[in-house]
């Protein structure tokens, strides 16, 4: 049995959560979201809790019993209290600015580079080296994050680069003359 699908989830009682067929929305003080379900998952709800269960013992089976718990509870939780990543900016003369619902960055190349911020998730600039990403989708806010990281990943030798809050960069010594 999977540890993690066998869980109950349970509701808090500002979340509503409903069951079209194969669809389940929830619904909550911060927004709604919607996931569609695999057909060999069944959900059910039952004293204000969901409820996974899988058909068979096969690979496939408890390889989606889990991964359906998992979806549900992140929409629930994303509703109720939201997900937040934050990023640094490391490096002189690197920095971010927000112009509406495009964010800007100098990263030391010939041309600014320019990110469309997409629909459900919000971004605070605090400092010019500092981005907060704020969503109520979980799998959004951190492929934003991971988005936004790829434009200039963290380098080894001097540690330039957008990285994730409290990330650890191994460092690397440079040539050596002998």
């Amino acid at each position: 049995m999977s540890r993690v699908g066998k869980k109950p989830i349970d509701i808090p009682s500002n979340v509503k959560v409903n069951l079209d067929g194969k669809m389940v929305e929830v619904e909550g003080p911060k927004g709604k979201l919607e996931e569609h379900i695999h057909q060999r998952m069944s959900v059910k709800i039952e004293d204000n809790q969901v409820l996974v269960t899988r058909p068979s013992d096969n690979r496939l089976d408890k390889s989606l019993h889990g991964l359906t718990r998992s979806l549900i509870q992140n929409m629930v939780i994303g509703v109720t209290e939201g997900y937040k990543k934050e990023l640094e900016i490391h490096g002189v003369g690197m920095r971010a600015q927000l112009q509406g619902k495009k964010l800007s960055l100098q990263l030391g190349f010939s041309h600014p580079v320019n990110y469309d911020v997409p629909e459900g998730i919000s971004m605070i600039v605090a400092k010019p080296t500092q981005i907060e990403i704020t969503g109520i989708d979980k799998q959004l806010v951190g492929e934003v994050a991971a988005e936004i990281r790829h434009f200039y990943k963290p380098e080894p030798y001097k540690g330039k680069g957008i990285r994730y809050k409290g990330e650890y960069v191994r460092r690397k010594a440079g040539k050596t003359v002998v």
